[in-house]
């Protein structure tokens, strides 16, 4: 699995979700207990994962909506997880 994308915004997530179901790709959200366990603060984004088979149809799915991925090949300003 590879980390797709890492937010605290849960509109973001839902979207980004729904994004990868319609394009028939399986998608795994991490740390969403532990996001919510410390408030709202910020401290700990949730992240969206996705198989290693799909991360560059995934990545670019996200690229045409407009929402930066993070990790390699994510384009400039990749977020939290780049290079995991």
């Amino acid at each position: 699995m590879k980390a797709l994308l890492a937010s605290n915004d849960m509109v973001e997530i839902s979207f980004v979700r729904a994004l990868l179901a319609d394009a028939g790709i399986e998608a795994l959200l991490l740390d969403d207990f532990t996001a919510g366990m410390e408030g709202s603060i910020g401290a700990i984004p949730r992240r969206i994962m996705v198989a290693e088979a799909d991360i560059a149809a995934a990545r670019d799915l996200l690229r045409a909506a407009g929402i930066q991925a993070v990790g390699p090949g994510a384009g400039p300003g990749a977020g939290p997880g780049a290079g995991r």
